[in-house]
């Protein structure tokens, strides 16, 4: 990779620190930090919010300390005081990580970090716990030599969508108050290719229910006039698509094109693991269907299982259905729209209740700032290649909030999950060159940042 020859020895720092990098990732992936108490005893979230006290404080961060969020999870806060007439960054992670799901689907064992085929496996090796040791080794190479002030806050139940730390943020609007903002939960496009995340699609959940008798009925005696709920809730979900398999709710456009970097189809074919002879839904490129269109998914399905299932016409159905909006669209429009095509859709009279879930709204991002320059320059050196711009299918409610509470900050979505980690599904993954190559940017752009300051 090409470096700065002012670099001062600063990439060599960061590839001695790759060994302590895997000891620390390895640490953090053996604790099950999954903020479910449901699932996982809420002691090990505090297990891993007291590790990062410890490491951040180590690294030279001041005032480390957990904080309750009203969701009753911790973050934690830490903070560095600038330099005389220095700007301020604010360094987000989050330690909680998801479930592993099906443990048999993991080659290796899910909390425990295994090396194989030059990669890390674990769950949040990547997400985001891959990002937590990137901040810490770029902290660890600078040293004392750190030419911004710093805040740091790692959220504990990001990944629950629980809104802990957003309504914190509300609440201490001062408290994490910065002129630049790395949320680092992103990263780069494909291994060894710069990107910023610049726009996030929101989302509006809800659970639709379908009833068409008063009970179960024998489907001997009854079946052929008496209405099929199940049936009758596939018709209504079949609609939400047309026949190339896209998106289409009645209000909502669904022709947005990206103007960004393109996303290749073989490559998203091989990301996500689309079987051979399967074809994409939707029409457009990739990218437009990524992050300029909505997109409805059926996230789960009460109705009789397929083992012990009776002979009987189901008499009520229900599923959960969401579905994810690009920067334009108002997520509670589409809320409304969602449930407005739901119920038009019902076959034979059938009833139509809907719950709604909730809405995230999404986010673009700002990238004429100075900031974005000095990241940009921070990416050529290390990756010998201007930063590309693309967007993320998922949605980080947090931004809007940040937004919402530092207007004038710029907002820089980054980090080291790249696709093939695999986030959220088991063999979870992360490239060990990723966290140093991206530790490095970060360790140049808070020195690059800070001189586009000295010199207004």
């Amino acid at each position: 990779m090409p470096q700065d020859p002012t670099d001062d020895g600063l990439a060599r720092r960061i590839a001695a620190l790759m060994p302590r990098a895997k000891a620390d990732l390895a640490e953090l992936v053996a604790i099950p930090s999954v903020a479910d108490p449901r699932q996982y005893p809420p002691q090990k979230c505090r297990e891993a919010a007291e590790w990062l006290v410890a490491a951040f404080t180590e690294a030279g961060l001041r005032d480390v300390h957990l904080a309750e969020t009203p969701d009753g999870s911790h973050a934690v806060l830490g903070h560095r005081p600038p330099p005389k007439g220095a700007p301020t960054v604010l360094l987000y992670c989050h330690y909680d990580v998801q479930p592993p799901l099906d443990d048999a689907a993991w080659t290796s064992p899910p909390f425990e970090l295994t090396e194989r085929d030059g990669r890390w496996y674990g769950r949040g090796s990547a997400d985001c716990k891959g990002n937590v040791v990137m901040h810490l080794t770029a902290l660890r190479a600078l040293g004392d030599d750190v030419p911004v002030g710093l805040k740091f806050v790692a959220e504990g139940s990001e990944e629950q969508g629980t809104g802990g730390l957003e309504d914190y943020v509300r609440a201490h609007v001062d408290e994490l108050h910065a002129d630049a903002l790395l949320v680092c939960d992103t990263g780069n496009a494909a291994v060894g290719v710069p990107t910023a995340t610049t726009t996030l699609r929101g989302l509006a959940n809800l659970v639709v229910g379908v009833s068409t008798l008063a009970g179960d009925v024998h489907s001997g005696m009854f079946g052929g006039p008496a209405p099929d709920a199940l049936a009758a809730l596939i018709r209504i979900l079949d609609s939400l698509r047309d026949a190339d398999g896209g998106t289409r709710i009645t209000g909502l456009d669904a022709d947005g094109q990206w103007a960004g970097a393109g996303y290749d189809e073989q490559q998203f074919r091989t990301d996500a693991g689309v079987l051979d002879g399967v074809a994409l839904t939707g029409t457009g490129s990739v990218a437009d269907r990524l992050w300029a269109r909505p997109a409805v998914t059926v996230l789960g399905i009460d109705c009789p299982p397929v083992v012990g299932s009776a002979a009987a016409v189901p008499a009520a159905a229900r599923a959960r259905v969401s579905l994810r909006v690009p920067p334009g669209t108002d997520p509670r429009t589409a809320l409304d729209a969602l449930t407005a095509h739901l119920k038009a859709a019902a076959p034979w009279g059938a009833r139509v209740e809907v719950e709604p879930e909730g809405t995230g709204a999404p986010f673009r991002a700002a990238t004429d700032g100075r900031a974005y320059a000095a990241l940009d320059r921070a990416m050529r050196e290390v990756y010998g290649r201007e930063i590309s711009f693309l967007g993320q299918g998922g949605s980080i409610p947090l931004c809007n909030v940040l937004a919402g509470a530092y207007p004038e900050a710029e907002i820089i979505l980054m980090g080291v999950e790249e696709p093939r980690c695999l986030i959220h599904a088991p063999n979870e993954s992360v490239d060990p060159a990723e966290i140093e190559h991206m530790a490095h940017v970060e360790a140049l752009f808070l020195r690059h940042y800070a001189e586009t300051a000295a010199r207004r």
